[in-house]
């Protein structure tokens, strides 16, 4: 009778040459912003994925679709454009430097809503991936538009995963 060794489990580490990126399309309309972009950085950084190796970018795509549809949580006030306008778009601050002495800028959420509203989705997946070259590559799969479409058919999306959604 032979021995039977019965080792560790052995694990995969996924390589950059292994990797296939899939593509997902949401929509944003009537998510809150936070919930929104947890979910979608984590698509970006691969940790929906069974293989997800921190030092590998193992993420996929995400197309996000009607952006200027996204709302903060908060009381809700009446604005002329926006459905679902909250007293967080009034006291939310994003700032940002020109690099000279006292440059900084402030801007309300509601100017950048009516400016760049994609600007706050990508500002918010922006800072909760990593803070190194390997975020600036996930962060450029992130595509942000204020319509219904976009210019990616070729890639044939996929709907975003139902249990990857926020509670709405």
């Amino acid at each position: 009778m032979s021995a039977v060794s019965i080792g560790p489990a052995r694990s995969t580490m996924a390589r950059n040459e292994t990797v296939t990126h899939s593509w997902f399309v949401v929509d944003a309309g009537g998510h809150i912003v936070g919930r929104l972009a947890t979910q979608i950085a984590t698509v970006l950084m691969g940790k929906h994925r069974p293989d997800y190796t921190p030092h590998v970018d193992t993420g996929d795509y995400v197309v996000v679709l009607n952006a200027h549809l996204i709302r903060f949580s908060g009381k809700s006030l009446a604005h002329d454009t926006h459905p679902q306008f909250t007293q967080k778009f009034l006291w939310k601050q994003y700032q940002r430097y020109t690099g000279y002495p006292s440059g900084r800028k402030l801007t309300s959420a509601a100017t950048m809503l009516e400016k760049a509203p994609e600007r706050i989705l990508h500002e918010a997946v922006r800072r909760m991936l990593p803070k190194n070259k390997l975020g600036g590559q996930m962060l450029k799969k992130l595509k942000i538009y204020c319509s219904d479409e976009h210019t990616h058919q070729a890639q044939n999306p996929q709907p975003f995963p139902e249990y990857l959604l926020p509670p709405a």
